[in-house]
C-alpha cells in the first residue's frame, strides 16, 4: 500500500477511534445512540416485521386489548397498532430526517451570508425574526391549511419554521469567525469572499450546525406528530406516530394502548435524539470538553 493510500486508511481508522472514545466517556450518548440506533434499524426492517396489513380493517377484533394475537392491542377499527407502530416510525424518522438536513444546509447557507455581509444582515435577520415572532405550531397549523395536508408538505412546513433557528446559530459562530486573524489575513491577501465562507468559515461552523441539528431531528418529529394528532399533517390513510395517538385520543379511557405504544416510540426516539445531541456538543464543544 502506497503512502497516499495509507492516509485516508488512517484518518479513519483515527475517526472510528474517536468516535469509540468519545463513547466510552459520555454514557448518556451511548445510550442514545443505541436506543437510536435500535429505532432506525426497525424503521428499515418494518415491512419484514409486520405480520399484518396495517391498513386492514377487521371489525371483529376492534379496540381488543394487547394479547398474542395483537401484541399491542388493537384500534378503532381492528387495525394492529404494534405492525401500524412500527411503519409509522419509518413516516416520523423520515420528516425528522429531512427537515434536520434541509434546515442544515439552508441555515448554513444563509447564516454565512448573514453574518459576512454587514449590508444583507439586517434585511435577512429581519426576516428570520419575524418567523419566529409566530408560535411554531400555529404557523406550521397555517401553512398546512394552505397548501394541503402530506408528507412532503409536512417537511416543507416544518423546515420553513425552523429554519431562522439555524440561521441564527450560524450567524452568531460567523460574527465571531469574521473577526479572527486568519479571516483577517485571507481578506489582505485578496482572497475572495465567497473562498473565505467556504474555505474558512463554514468548516468552523460545524460542531454547532451538527449540535443544532440532532435538536431540529428531534423538534421535527414532535412537531410532526403535533400536527398528525391535531388532523391537520400526515394524511390518516399513512401511518405516523401522530396520527395514530390521534386516531385513539377517542377511546383513551377504555383502549390506552392505542395512544400509548405509538407515544413510548415517540418519546424514546426524541429521548435518544437529545441525548446523542448533548454528548455531540460536550465532546465538539472545547468549553464542555475542559470542564470534563
Amino acid at each position: 500500500m502506497t503512502e497516499t493510500q495509507q492516509i485516508p486508511a488512517r484518518a479513519h481508522r483515527g475517526l472510528i477511534r474517536g468516535s469509540m472514545f468519545a463513547l466510552r466517556r459520555n454514557p448518556n450518548m451511548l445510550i442514545g445512540s443505541v436506543i437510536l440506533a435500535v429505532v432506525v434499524v426497525i424503521a428499515l426492517v418494518s415491512p419484514y416485521l409486520t405480520r399484518t396489513d396495517p391498513s386492514a380493517l377487521n371489525p371483529f377484533d376492534r379496540l381488543q386489548a394487547p394479547s398474542s394475537l395483537h401484541w399491542f392491542g388493537a384500534d378503532h377499527l381492528g387495525r394492529d397498532v404494534f405492525d401500524r407502530t412500527l411503519v409509522g416510525s419509518r413516516i416520523s424518522l423520515l420528516v425528522g430526517f429531512s427537515v434536520g438536513l434541509v434546515t442544515s444546509v439552508a441555515g448554513l447557507l444563509i447564516g454565512l451570508v448573514s453574518g459576512y455581509y454587514r449590508r444583507l444582515d439586517n434585511v435577512i435577520m429581519r426576516f428570520m425574526d419575524g418567523l419566529m415572532a409566530f408560535p411554531s405550531l400555529l404557523l406550521a397549523l397555517a401553512l398546512i391549511a394552505v397548501l394541503g395536508a402530506s408528507v412532503f408538505n409536512v417537511i416543507l412546513v416544518i423546515c420553513v419554521v425552523d429554519t431562522p433557528r439555524m440561521v441564527r446559530v450560524v450567524r452568531g459562530s460567523v460574527l465571531s469567525l469574521r473577526e479572527q486573524q486568519f479571516v483577517e489575513a485571507a481578506n489582505a491577501i485578496g482572497t475572495p469572499a465567497w473562498r473565505i465562507l467556504l474555505r474558512h468559515i463554514a468548516p468552523n461552523t460545524f460542531a454547532p450546525v451538527m449540535v443544532q441539528a440532532t435538536f431540529i431531528f428531534a423538534l421535527a418529529i414532535i412537531v410532526e406528530a403535533n400536527l398528525s394528532f391535531l388532523g391537520a399533517g400526515v394524511p390518516p390513510s399513512i401511518p405516523s406516530w401522530g396520527n395514530i395517538m390521534g386516531q385513539g385520543r377517542t377511546y383513551l379511557q377504555i383502549a390506552v394502548w392505542v395512544t400509548f405504544f405509538p407515544g413510548l416510540f415517540l418519546s424514546l426516539c426524541v429521548l435518544s435524539i437529545n441525548l446523542v445531541g448533548d454528548g455531540l456538543r460536550d465532546t465538539l464543544d472545547p468549553r464542555f470538553s475542559r470542564r470534563a
